[in-house]
């Protein structure tokens, strides 16, 4: 017997009619509610089971990988997946390989993307695929989650048994995305979005570690404001805060997913560049200056400019990280007091201003 259809959970039933004892009717009736109680004692052990291995996850990917673990034995997959309304989360959980992981991943992609179903919903792509998607309400939110396998449509019974795991799984991803969003918060800068302090002592260590076996260049430049107290006495924090958000979203225009930007506090920003030597450094350097030096700040039709010093030290092998943040230091306060808009860099040979 298939599995999804003998631990089919089964709704409570109104009671027969008696029957006369003895009767072969009676034992019939007697045979159907012992079946009936053997599959719902069935499915609450599989549902104190799923359970069991939601409540030891916190995150999404952990969430989806329980449930996945649990869900195998009773109905073989390929992928699951979730994302919810807003796209701020998402995650796929593939065990293919290959092109056909590739190949499954771009059909779960297809399928998130098409409308948010209001009950258990068979679905297909290209002949290939066939999954199961259905929409859950996640306190004020809502998501979608999809089960998909190569070449075996769903059957009837298969889709039932999904159907029953929604009210259990819509608790735990309510969880999840509760504790992801206080995670980011925690690794983001609450005024302008960019990684913060802790974000760069988790990474930091990694990059030097790669820098230092590959032998790769890698590049730290400590940038600071100009006028920028100046702009919050004339026209009050409000619109220095402003500053800082639009500062904040063209310095990350400028930089790749590969580097690291961090808002240290402040009008203070670090920027980690691996594979970039002191050249490269010094030509992004005045990048920055140039685009920050252009934007404009000020209520009531003023024009008021900031403008951005940078301090550049390039990494080596036999320079501790709190050596290599003091040399940034002091690379800054140099470019600080030669003016506005001034780069200097401070490398194992020399110190140098490079100018505007």
């Amino acid at each position: 017997m298939n599995a999804a259809v003998a631990l089919r959970p089964q709704r409570w039933s109104t009671p027969a009619a008696p029957v006369e004892p003895g009767t072969v009717n009676s034992v019939n009736s007697l045979l159907l509610q012992l079946d009936h109680y053997r599959r719902q004692t069935s499915w609450l052990a599989l549902v104190n089971k799923l359970q069991a291995r939601l409540a030891g996850a916190t995150d999404l990917a952990g969430m989806l990988e329980a449930y996945s673990v649990w869900l195998m034995p009773q109905l073989e997959h390929d992928l699951v997946a979730f994302r919810n309304t807003g796209q701020n989360h998402q995650h796929l959980l593939c065990s293919c390989h290959g092109p056909e992981r590739r190949d499954i991943i771009d059909a779960a992609h297809t399928m998130l993307e098409q409308g948010m179903p209001d009950r258990a919903a068979p679905c297909s792509w290209e002949g290939d695929f066939f999954g199961c998607r259905w929409g859950l309400q996640l306190g004020e939110d809502s998501g979608l989650l999809l089960i998909l396998r190569r070449q075996r449509e769903f059957t009837a019974d298969e889709i039932e048994l999904l159907a029953r795991t929604v009210e259990i799984m819509s608790e735990p991803l309510q969880r999840a995305l509760a504790y992801e969003d206080l995670f980011e918060q925690a690794r983001r800068d609450f005024l302008t979005g960019l990684d913060n302090r802790r974000v760069f002592d988790e990474r930091i260590g990694p990059l030097l570690e790669n820098a230092r076996r590959y032998q790769h260049p890698l590049t730290l430049l400590s940038m600071d404001l100009d006028r920028f107290k100046e702009l919050n006495d004339t026209h009050g924090h409000a619109e220095g805060d402003r500053a800082l958000r639009r500062v904040a979203t063209t310095l990350s225009a400028m930089v790749r997913t590969s580097d690291l930007l961090v808002r240290m506090g402040g009008d203070e920003f670090l920027l980690v560049l691996p594979d970039s030597d002191s050249r490269a450094a010094k030509i992004l350097a005045h990048r920055i200056c140039r685009a920050v030096n252009a934007l404009h700040f000020g209520e009531g039709g003023s024009s008021e400019r900031l403008g951005i010093s940078i301090g550049i030290v390039p990494w080596t092998a036999d320079l501790a990280l709190n050596d290599w943040l003091g040399r940034a230091d002091e690379a800054l306060y140099r470019a600080k007091s030669v003016g506005c808009c001034w780069v200097c860099l401070n490398s194992e040979d020399n110190q140098e201003s490079v100018g505007k």
